[in-house]
């Protein structure tokens, strides 16, 4: 099985999935430039917060982290409506993905490690805070390390800390009526393995925007096709009255002896609101395909 499909999935998304001009009402300039000034702050205060994080103790590295997210969503100007209950003990989040903003969005209801590209460790600033929360790198030009990675998040689960993934492995618009935009091979299954290794639960997380002034579901904060994080900064911070919707599916609970597939299609299903099927409610005995453990994490 070659690199490409296993670790550079992608969407079907492009321009005419984000909004067109006067679609999402917006700010007067002046309170543009405002947020951007307040994001800037907090991304200075982030730089102190990353130097602290290594010797704040477990509940205030979580607290801190909780509330550098939020802050830094007040300052884009995007409203956190969560629904659910985050998990407080060790689990592994799955949600889907739509934009940069998710990643605070998850970081500002359950501080957990996050699971990310090897290039965001090249960010400014983004980078140093990454390494600071504990983010879990992967190199998606090896997929051999993919077992490695596997085993680390799974230390992590054991060790008590919750950890947050996107297993679709790109962004896309997430709107329930884009033909063809969603990721065709949907969660990827190989982190789902590490939950089961560590008896850990694993939680559905789903991501949605709206816009409040127009009560309607907006991709102006999705990161799609070749949009730019300038543009699509752009966009979030002209929008007016933005919300992101955080809600906590109940928790998966499955046995030892699970198939990671079929647990990665039932927490899938419960991230896209689809009922799954009445044998797979919670908990799952999910029977385990051995024959496919640590060759094919992937597939």
């Amino acid at each position: 099985m070659s690199a490409a499909p296993l670790w550079l999935p992608a969407s079907g998304c492009g321009p005419a999935c984000l909004p067109v001009a006067g679609e999402v009402p917006v700010v007067p300039a002046a309170r543009r430039v405002g947020r951007l000034l307040a994001v800037l702050g907090m991304l200075s205060a982030g730089t102190v917060l990353a130097a602290l994080l290594p010797v704040l103790p477990a509940g205030e590295r979580a607290a801190a982290v909780r509330g550098w997210a939020r802050g830094t969503l007040r300052a884009l100007g995007v409203r956190l409506v969560v629904r659910g209950r985050a998990p407080r003990r060790a689990a592994l989040l799955v949600a889907n993905h739509v934009s940069w903003l998710d990643v605070l969005a998850l970081l500002a209801v359950a501080p957990a490690r996050m699971v990310a590209k090897r290039e965001v460790r090249s960010w400014p600033l983004v980078g140093l805070l990454a390494t600071a929360a504990g983010t879990v790198l992967v190199d998606r030009a090896r997929p051999r390390d993919l077992p490695a990675t596997v085993a680390r998040v799974a230390a992590a689960l054991r060790a008590g800390r919750p950890v947050a993934v996107f297993p679709e492995g790109t962004t896309w618009c997430g709107t329930a009526d884009a033909v063809g935009c969603r990721p065709g091979r949907g969660f990827r299954p190989a982190l789902f393995q590490a939950a089961i290794d560590a008896g850990a639960p694993v939680v559905p997380v789903r991501i949605g925007y709206r816009c409040a002034a127009t009560d309607a579901p907006t991709t102006a904060a999705a990161f799609v096709g070749d949009d730019d994080l300038v543009r699509s900064l752009g966009r979030v911070l002209a929008a007016r009255e933005l919300e992101v919707r955080v809600t906590v599916s109940a928790a998966l609970h499955p046995a030892r002896n699970a198939d990671r597939r079929l647990l990665a299609r039932v927490a899938e299903s419960a991230v896209h609101l689809v009922p799954p099927p009445a044998e797979c409610s919670h908990p799952v005995p999910f029977p385990r395909r051995d024959h496919a453990r640590g060759l094919d994490l992937a597939a």
